[in-house]
């Protein structure tokens, strides 16, 4: 087994979650920087890294860094990195993004290109030959460039990891999978304690918990890129971990999941990605308006992404849908509320001010994660907690 740095991009403002779950696997933790973490690991590392995070964007093999503030410098630097440890003969190998940030060379075309040229002499040195034929393997390529400190990373994952393989179907404005999961991650639910989303759209927030709930990996129904890296990662060892991860399968899970929305044609879509989640019998779903929402029991937690109001036409009705999404929490008299938003107004409107408030890009979008604390439950409870 080779020891590898492991890159794990993620949403900005969630690095502390993702951290916790690298740390839970039971790997190292290199570094922590904005929008990704870095940690060590082998061969099976990357396995059970795509396999078994539900909050990292994709898993990337470190190749290595250095600083360029010209593109004779990049240039330099990507040829002197052991690209030949990596991609064989016949790979088909491309810089597949570049991102800068506060840096000198900001194009990201002219960086893919000169990074490119780069490895490709690099690897005409290496193996004697003229001409790549790249009619093998993919080996995908990720380039960041901060404050002139370039970071290169082959990328295993391929389709980023939110895309789980059961979202066949999706509403107008779907949050991502593992958006989901970090938002959930960050509340004290757990399976012991009654979860209600009130406008479910696709369903992403009920399956995402219902996984959990299961003990259900988010990836091992799905493949990756580096499957196919036969001279660095055998089948065994990704066969290996795909059944790891089912054996940690709770079939007989059996949480309180409620998933509402007012539009039919989401609650269906809902059912058929729950149903292709292997989640379906864990979610009770229901067409029904944020006016009817109530529960018969206590200290269960509200985790929702209502409308932000991307349309014009849908601004005028966000400061009704507000409160009465605080009328109705407020008859939860012992309930938890956490609620992504861009609606700059919805602690106004909600009429209570959150506890706790976090800063999240939703993509490019700044949101804010409220969280609305209610009492935590007696100590009779204490299982429930």
């Amino acid at each position: 087994m080779n020891r590898y740095e492991l890159i794990a991009p993620c949403h900005f403002g969630l690095e502390a979650v993702l951290k916790k779950e690298i740390i839970d696997i039971g790997y190292d933790i290199s570094s922590v920087e904005d929008g990704r973490v870095c940690f060590y690991g082998d061969e099976e590392a990357v396995c059970r890294a795509n396999v078994n995070l539900r909050t990292a964007e994709r898993i990337l093999i470190k190749v290595g860094g250095f600083r360029a503030e010209t593109f004779e410098e990049l240039y330099q630097g990507t040829k002197a990195l052991s690209w030949e440890r990596y991609i064989p003969e016949n790979g088909k190998f491309w810089v597949a993004k570049a991102a800068s940030v506060k840096s000198k060379l900001f194009s990201p075309s002219d960086i893919q290109s000169i990074m490119k040229k780069a490895m490709v002499d690099r690897l005409k040195e290496k193996y004697g030959i003229q001409w790549f034929a790249e009619d093998g393997e993919n080996f995908p390529i990720r380039v960041f460039l901060m404050k002139d400190e370039v970071t290169v990373g082959l990328d295993t994952t391929g389709e980023s990891l939110h895309k789980r393989g059961y979202r066949k179907l999706t509403a107008k404005a779907p949050i991502a999978e593992n958006l989901a999961a970090a938002l959930i991650m960050l509340t004290p639910w757990n399976k012991e304690r009654i979860l209600v989303d009130p406008f479910c759209g696709s369903g992403t927030f009920a399956i995402e918990a219902a996984m959990m709930a299961a003990g259900m990996a988010p990836g091992m129904n799905r493949h990756y890129t580096a499957e196919q890296w036969g001279h660095i990662i055998t089948r065994t060892l990704w066969k290996d971990t795909i059944e790891e991860a089912q054996e940690e399968v709770d079939t007989a899970a059996c949480p309180d999941i409620q998933a509402y929305d007012i539009d039919p044609e989401m609650i269906r879509i809902a059912r058929s990605n729950a149903k292709l989640a292997g989640v379906e019998q864990m979610i009770h779903l229901q067409t029904r308006p944020v006016e009817q929402l109530s529960h018969p029991k206590k200290y269960g937690f509200i985790i929702t992404n209502p409308p932000y109001g991307e349309r014009l036409e849908e601004k005028s009705a966000l400061p009704t849908l507000y409160k009465t999404i605080g009328e109705r929490f407020r008859q939860l008299d012992s309930w938890s509320m956490y609620l992504i938003t861009a609606y700059e107004k919805a602690e106004a409107d909600i009429g209570r001010k959150a506890d706790k408030n976090r800063k999240i890009y939703n993509g490019m979008m700044k949101t804010y994660y409220y969280q609305f604390m209610g009492p935590r439950p007696p100590k009779r409870n204490e299982g429930q907690r």
